[in-house]
């Protein structure tokens, strides 16, 4: 009996579903007052990917290279990336606009509690970060999601069991 592989598209829409449920959780609950709250979210990703490869490996009773590995946690992060990337812009444009709001305020109060800016030095730096947030927001998801998941893919890679068999016979190469 042949076990059924899991894909990596059904993989990165079930992390990515934790991960939107988390970021929907901290902004309800007023986290984001709290920034330390959002590297959960990456150790979520990171420990999401590190997960679709060991399971990648098992379902295919470690019959699987490490390329194999890291490239089905690699495209788990892409789909990952582009169902968060999705919703970020939808969370930012429709669902909660006043997000950005939110966001630039705390970071005015910070600037201004540091006290190593001019208050025109704050107004221009606020400016520009109002233009262009959601860019900033859609670089930031792509960048900071493709490095993690690479070492994550790496992670995930290395510690899945791998004993691939020759095609040929049945040796472990």
């Amino acid at each position: 009996m042949e076990n059924k592989i899991t894909t990596p598209q059904v993989k990165g829409f079930i992390i990515s579903l934790i991960l939107i449920v988390y970021g929907l959780i901290i902004y309800f609950v007023d986290g984001m007052k709290h920034p330390e709250l959002s590297y959960v979210q990456y150790v979520l990703f990171l420990a999401g990917i590190i997960w679709a490869c060991v399971s990648y490996s098992n379902q295919l009773n470690a019959n699987v290279t490490f390329g194999n590995l890291f490239a089905h946690g690699f495209k788990t992060t892409a789909v990952i990336t582009v169902i968060v990337l999705l919703y970020t812009i939808l969370a930012f444009k429709v669902l909660f606009p006043e997000m950005i709001d939110k966001s630039i305020e705390m970071t005015r109060q910070k600037m201004e509690a540091d006290g190593k800016a001019s208050d025109s030095q704050i107004d221009q730096t606020i400016s520009m970060m109002r233009e262009h947030y959601v860019l900033f927001a859609i670089v930031g998801v792509i960048v900071g999601f493709a490095i993690i998941g690479a070492i994550s893919s790496l992670i995930g890679a290395a510690i899945a069991k791998k004993k691939p068999q020759d095609p040929f016979g049945n040796q472990p190469i």
